[in-house]
């Protein structure tokens, strides 16, 4: 079946001919005859990324009287991005109808832009409800000849409080209009705003009700709760060619794991709710354009972001919300593609990792952690070939050839490319050499479990800083710390621009109010020390110093103008404490 048969018209064929559109996706076949012919309501169950825009677009450009010009279509998105990604492709389906206008309609961009292109005249609106709203109490938006509402990701605008919005929204559409609803999945919520503004609404399911997308493969890795982000530098390092979502439960967790990667030398960024809309506008243009290859994200601030070749969706840390992970595992795997959506989980999670498998009725993988051994081999690989890919511009390298060649006409073929292939993997050798495994197997009983990880747990201190030491890892103090707002991103930032030489790989950072810890390896610690030592933090001069786990360096901070307040490193005692500092009480206050 072709997209003329499903009764698209002439103009819509060719513009979307123009975008490479041949063969009607399966919810397309389904949605498109009943928009058009149908006199009945429908809900659509179907994945984000399943051709759900040309599912509804279509049509509904189709049922607008052009010679008109006042809003007969109206589309509500959760999203703003998800408002101008919908926008864009109507536009690009109506490539060949110059008369139609559709206006996107959202927060965070000028209300009195938009007032002033409806008040032009627009047949079909694509808002976010929290907008629109304001327009109708404005009296800009007329609603009373719509005859078409569509709600995309019905699911996703409940999640995110909107229930009352569409409501209000609803009630100022005429009774006899044509609604269609898309959801990933079918909440109760979704069913009771079926019930109460939907006639009699045909249900059409692609797939089955809250299964994952069919082209995704579910893998999982157990790991220790504390090598979770060793695991996730494997996971990218074993795919060379990685475009992905990591979801994070909380703000501090996205930015705090994307800090680490930029860190570790990772094309990433951290996409969040503390950042302005700028911000996330820039954050996601980078990630579309494939500036940025790894987005660390929390599933609001994701929401609406709409990019096809996703290769995998990481999950770093399980959602309470099984429909929440059909939505991130949504986002790879689209259009005929297959992608990966990988948990990185510790041993408390399995329980709920059981619970999603149930749920979406697909089973997890559980794979190893990629071994360094695999790692290299993979990207060396890789290496060759791209090496045979590379388009090579003949005329402009056979001028510089020759001398090239003498350069190196010492060198043998093997030589030259134990040297090529040096050049590009020296860090990844030398950062997995004797690197361990990090799967957490434990079959023990519970008792077992207990006393080995008793026995294994570092006591105190200084027994961390022995295990730091035998990494081959030197812990260095330097005294800023919070409390000046120097942070982890900080650290790195004064590390790439005070110390010369080659990049400086840092291992665990530690924060404390006044001060700060972190691990460089044995041979970089001296050239660290000497680099910071004297160097400018915002008006504050930095003093920095091997550490020794001996030292008061709560003290020390404060001597060098920090505002210590004690930590890990702090060896006062409840007794050494000044008079008229009051004691901190932690739970219950005592009773007078």
């Amino acid at each position: 079946m072709n997209f003329e048969e499903l009764g698209v018209r002439d103009d819509l064929l060719r513009g979307i001919a123009d975008m490479g559109f041949e063969t009607p996706m399966p919810v397309q076949e389904k949605v498109i005859p009943v928009l058009l012919h149908g006199d009945h309501d429908l809900v659509a169950l179907a994945q984000t990324g399943t051709g759900k825009t040309a599912a509804f677009g279509l049509p509904v450009i189709q049922r607008i009287d052009i010679s008109r010009h006042v809003p007969q279509a109206l589309i509500l998105s959760p999203t703003r991005e998800l408002c101008l990604q919908i926008a864009g492709d109507l536009a690009d389906f109506s490539k060949y109808i110059p008369e139609l206008e559709v206006l996107p309609v959202y927060g965070g961009s000028s209300i009195e832009s938009q007032i002033r292109a409806l008040r032009a005249g627009v047949q079909i609106i694509v808002a976010t409800p929290g907008r629109l709203i304001d327009l109708i109490n404005r009296g800009v938006v007329k609603l009373a000849d719509v005859h078409t509402v569509v709600l995309d990701e019905a699911d996703e605008m409940l999640n995110m409080g909107f229930v009352d919005s569409i409501n209000d929204i609803l009630s100022h559409v005429p009774d006899d209009r044509k609604m269609l609803m898309f959801s990933a999945t079918m909440p109760p919520e979704v069913s009771k705003i079926a019930a109460r503004f939907m006639k009699e609404p045909e249900e059409i399911v692609v797939g089955t009700r809250n299964e994952g997308a069919a082209n995704v493969r579910h893998i999982y890795y157990m790991v220790n709760a504390r090598d979770k982000y060793l695991a996730l530098k494997r996971v990218a390092d074993n795919s060379p060619s990685i475009y992905a979502i990591v979801f994070c439960r909380t703000r501090r967790d996205t930015q705090e794991i994307a800090d680490r990667l930029i860190a570790d030398g990772y094309n990433a960024e951290a996409l969040h709710g503390d950042l302005s809309q700028q911000q996330r506008d820039i954050v996601m243009r980078k990630f579309r354009d494939g500036v940025i290859s790894m987005l660390v994200a929390t599933d609001v601030a994701a929401r609406g972001l709409d990019v096809d070749d996703l290769t995998h969706v990481i999950n770093y840390g399980l959602p309470d919300d099984t429909a929440v992970y059909t939505h991130r595992s949504g986002r790879t795997g689209r259009a005929g593609k297959t992608g990966v959506s990988v948990a990185i989980i510790h041993s408390r999670e399995k329980g709920r990792l059981r619970e999603i498998e149930r749920i979406i009725g697909k089973k997890f993988e559980h794979l190893e952690v990629p071994t360094p051994e695999h790692i290299i081999e993979k990207q060396l690989y890789n290496l060759a070939d791209r090496l045979e890919r590379v388009d090579v511009n003949e005329d402009e390298i056979n001028k510089y050839l020759p001398g090239v060649l003498r350069k190196l006409s010492w060198l043998s073929t093997e030589d030259l490319l134990k040297r090529v292939l040096s050049l590009e993997f020296n860090r990844l050798l030398n950062y997995y050499k004797d690197a361990p495994k990090i799967d957490f197997i434990d079959d023990k009983p519970k008792k077992e479990r207990r006393k080995d990880k008793e026995a294994s747990a570092p006591r105190s201190d200084k027994e961390k800083d022995r295990r730091t030491a035998e990494r081959g890892m030197a812990r260095i103090y330097v005294n800023a710390g919070k409390a000046d707002g120097f942070f982890a991103k900080n650290l790195i930032d004064m590390l790439n621009r005070c110390v010369e030489g080659a990049r400086v790989d840092v291992g665990r950072i530690d924060l404390l109010p006044g001060y700060s810890l972190f691990d460089v390896r044995k041979a970089d610690a001296a050239r660290v020390v000497s680099s910071l030592k004297g160097a400018d933090f915002f008006g504050k001069r930095l003093y920095s110093e091997l550490a020794d786990p001996e030292r008061d360096y709560a003290s020390a901070s404060e001597r060098k103008g920090g505002k210590g307040k004690g930590g890990k490193y702090s060896g006062k005692k409840k007794e050494d404490a000044p008079a008229d500092r009051k004691p901190r009480h932690f739970g219950r206050k005592k009773k007078d």
